[in-house]
């Protein structure tokens, strides 16, 4: 297991390099730096605008091959640059990591939890009327791309709110402004501002989740372990729940890796949405800016985010199948 673990991610971590290679190229052949500073009012002088570019390392017409060296050699000391306003990538990209590790990782613990459960209990219950609520909610889930879901519920809780006369729902931003009080008080007032964007994204995994682990479970339920098992005087429900659903889950765990990154492309427009400062929203902004190096960075730390997960479900996948261990 160990071997197989390490394999793994040496190939984890030759990808993020890959991948943070071809974010920079891409954003720096794309973008145009120049244009944000010509474009104030009054413009600059020309030369003012060449030597400011140098000192971020991004002037267009210092060769691409040269600004790559320099910007991965920092990267590769965890100095991502500066941003097009001159601030550090670093330092900006460490606090907003924290607001969208705090929303993906919520929204993927509950939406892969109900979507397993779910779809696990919809395969005992095939053709029942469960199983038909979980079917048809599911795909009506899956036909609406995650920004239309975000707008629908946003729009929703602000109809809500005027029907009842007060602010039920908060739909904007990660937490009231200029709230004071006790530290349970401003946990709680985050997490009430979590729940609406906190609830997109789990809506996503869930459909996701029910329809692929509703399809594994009955390709196993009729297996002959699952017979063998209760023969062997297990009951159905632990039959079903300690043989059966341990199986099926094998390959929703590879599944896993996709659904998540998924997430991430989702979690992008939510935080938008809601006004959420996290690294989603960033890099929309930065594209807005022509900012190379924040763009870069963002890149890199959702590949990082992605591969962190591909590398969770491999330990999962290890574990729930013994042949992987040996």
């Amino acid at each position: 297991m160990g071997k197989f673990l390490a394999r793994r991610l040496l190939n984890y971590v030759v990808l993020i390099f890959l991948a943070t290679s071809f974010a920079y190229v891409l954003a720096a052949t794309n973008l145009a730096p120049r244009d944000y500073f010509e474009q104030m009012q009054p413009p600059p002088d020309p030369e003012l605008v060449n030597a400011q570019l140098d000192r971020l390392n991004l002037n267009d017409q210092t060769p691409l091959a040269e600004r790559y060296v320099t910007w991965m050699g920092g990267a590769l000391t965890g100095d991502f640059g500066q941003t097009i306003q001159g601030g550090s990538v670093t330092d900006q990209m460490l606090m907003k990591a924290g607001v969208t590790l705090r929303l993906i990782v919520v929204a993927t613990l509950i939406g892969s939890f109900m979507g397993i459960a779910i779809g696990a209990y919809a395969a005992i219950r095939q053709y029942r009327a469960f199983d038909k609520a979980a079917t048809g909610a599911s795909f009506f889930v899956l036909s609406i791309p995650t920004v239309v879901i975000a707008i629908v519920i946003q729009v929703g809780a602000a109809a809500f709110n005027d029907f009842i006369g007060f602010q039920f729902f908060r739909y904007s931003g990660e937490y009231t402004a200029g709230i004071q009080g006790e530290w349970w008080e401003l946990l709680i007032n985050r997490v009430y501002h979590a729940i609406l964007p906190t609830l997109v994204l789990a809506l996503a995994l869930f459909a996701a989740f029910a329809r692929y682990q509703r399809n594994m479970m009955l390709d196993v339920l009729g297996s002959d372990f699952v017979r063998t098992a209760m023969a062997k005087g297990l009951t159905r429900r632990k039959a079903l729940f300690k043989h059966a659903l341990r199986t099926a889950m094998i390959p929703t765990i590879t599944y896993f890796t996709f659904t998540f990154g998924m997430l991430v492309s989702g979690a992008t427009f939510t935080e938008k949405i809601y006004a959420w400062h996290g690294m989603g929203a960033w890099l929309i902004d930065s594209i807005a800016r022509q900012d190379v190096h924040v763009v870069a960075a963002v890149s890199w730390f959702m590949a990082v985010t992605i591969m962190l997960a591909s590398f969770l479900s491999d330990i999962l996948y290890a574990w729930l199948d013994p042949r992987v261990r040996v």
